[in-house]
């Protein structure tokens, strides 16, 4: 009797931790100092790569907390941060907590938003981003979020999934992930849902949606798509902000963002894209189901400053202006019939606007483009006249003529051009026609 009295009630015991563990809608894992201090911390945003932290970004990100309290939240795994940000980085902190939301019921459970309340930095584990957003969209969880970035103060970041949720467009992961190439090929795609519906308030990212691991695999690709269905869905001005793997992009409350990374030792890249504010129209040409994307535009589609990333984060972009920076390079990306083609690029610039047509004269080609010390007009019309070619900057100065043109191959010397956007047209028996574009580098 007492053998069956014990064996029953061990089988009670596990039945109720059994049906306790299924009850508890987190798991939590503290270090630290168990009473809370308040502090006042000094805001910035931490994007991070995806792979191993950069610990000089994820200095800047503790020291940001100012001795306060770090939450760490995610959707999976366990305590790994817990000692790299308490004790491994030499900066002092409170506490770090690890809250691992098991479902999305931890959003409404008071002792995760009380601990929200009081963080003076959160932290975004990677994982997957579609719990994030299915957990924690339209809950109390975001609200204390977005107040403690707009009215406390807190530094925020996260990687991999959580620099993924950090736009005010984000690639939501609802419907799995996609490849550049399979984006590339159709931008409406079922796993293509670039969402806007209100999640995290950070103010530098409006119109801004992040892609990260964009070294390995390759995510340009279906970044641009990200962008392009950002202009044909909603007729803004896209932006967007990448890391390569190991590399992390630090935004100071003034907008100034330092790239981290350990180049010249490894080949570390962010990357700051924007839809080409200086064309009239920078709509993609194609966008449609089942078509490949084709957002050309000449080449222009996409101003990209590039920037290496640093030990002591000293290459930087404003995201003010999204026109100066330090230590990075202007690329021009475009997607040609699915193809996406990157070049060396020139600066942003909003205060003109350059709008591109198609020649209004069959058969003329101009190359090389971009180019640097000359252009070749070449024309394929043997009953052509001589005529007159004019060469117009973007605020439609003429800058070079050429007069008595009576070959059907010009070369065009462009070494005294400044760098940018220039035009051709051919003025022949009183008439004038745009004949094409070219860039200056």
């Amino acid at each position: 009797m007492t053998s069956l009295i014990k064996t029953t009630f061990a089988f009670i015991a596990a039945l109720t931790l059994t049906q306790s563990s299924i009850a508890q809608s987190y798991t939590s894992y503290f270090t630290g100092n168990s009473t809370d201090t308040i502090t006042s911390p000094l805001g910035g945003i931490c994007l991070m790569g995806g792979a191993t932290e950069d610990d000089e970004a994820m200095k800047w990100f503790l020291h940001k907390a100012n001795g306060g309290d770090v939450l760490v939240l995610r959707a999976s795994g366990s305590d790994g941060y817990n000692d790299y940000l308490y004790s491994e980085l030499g900066v002092d902190v409170n506490s770090v907590e690890t809250i691992v939301c098991n479902s999305a019921d931890a959003s409404v459970d008071v002792y995760v938003l009380d601990k929200i309340a009081k963080a003076e930095a959160i932290w975004f584990a990677g994982g997957d981003q579609w719990d994030y957003v299915s957990y924690w969209r339209d809950t109390e969880v975001a609200d204390l979020v977005n107040e403690g970035i707009n009215e406390r103060g807190i530094v925020i970041g996260g990687t991999s999934a959580g620099m993924a949720i950090q736009g005010s467009y984000y690639f939501s992961a609802q419907a799995g992930t996609i490849t550049s190439s399979a984006a590339l090929a159709n931008p409406f795609a079922n796993q293509i849902i670039v969402d806007s519906d209100p999640f995290l308030a950070n103010a530098h990212l409006e119109n801004v949606v992040t892609d990260t691991h964009y070294d390995d695999p390759d995510r340009r690709g279906r970044h641009m798509v990200f962008l392009a269905r950002m202009v044909f869905d909603d007729g803004i001005q896209a932006k967007g902000i990448a890391c390569d793997e190991y590399t992390a992009v630090c935004i100071e409350p003034s907008g100034i963002a330092h790239v981290y990374g350990e180049y010249p030792g490894s080949d570390d890249n962010a990357y700051f894209l924007q839809a080409n504010c200086g064309l009239t129209d920078f709509s993609p040409e194609l966008c449609e189901q089942n078509s490949p994307l084709d957002w050309d535009l000449a080449g222009l589609a996409v101003k990209v400053y590039a920037v290496k990333g640093t030990s002591d984060g000293s290459n930087t972009f404003d995201l003010n202006d999204w026109q100066t920076g330090v230590g990075g390079s202007w690329e021009h990306w475009s997607v040609d019939e699915g193809t996406l083609v990157t070049q060396a690029g020139t600066i942003a610039d909003c205060s003109t606007s350059i709008e591109i047509v198609e020649s209004t004269v069959e058969n003329v080609k101009i190359y090389p483009n971009p180019t640097t010390n000359f252009v070749v007009v070449e024309f394929n019309n043997p009953e052509r006249d001589s005529c007159q070619i004019e060469i117009k900057d973007t605020q439609n100065r003429v800058v070079q003529v050429l007069s008595n043109v009576t070959s059907d191959r010009c070369t065009i010397n462009t070494s005294k051009l400044a760098a940018g956007h220039h035009s051709i047209f051919l003025t022949q028996a009183g008439k004038t026609s745009y004949l094409g574009s070219f860039i200056v580098r």
